[in-house]
């Protein structure tokens, strides 16, 4: 099944590894640091230019890639568990 993750993006569920919330994750340093590697490294994909609420992580071909969007983690985590009924 698919996770439509905002504008015309969607993925597939068994891609996903993590649905992460921007607000409460991106506190820590680690998680800054991680945000700013991928985007050095080219895996970062914004989805919209609204503001971010989620970021997802996923492995498309045994790449990582971490998609920004600006649908709240809560309500892709229930598109994501109504995908695989």
């Amino acid at each position: 099944m698919y996770l439509h993750l905002g504008q015309d993006v969607v993925v597939n569920t068994g891609d996903v590894i993590a649905i992460l919330d921007m607000d409460n994750t991106t506190v820590s340093k680690i998680t800054k640091e991680f945000l700013k590697g991928s985007e050095e490294e080219g895996f970062v994909v914004n989805v919209s230019e609204d503001l971010p609420k989620s970021y997802v992580l996923c492995e498309r071909m045994g790449k990582p890639c971490v998609y920004i969007s600006p649908i709240s983690s809560s309500t892709l985590l229930k598109r994501a568990e109504q995908s695989r009924i």
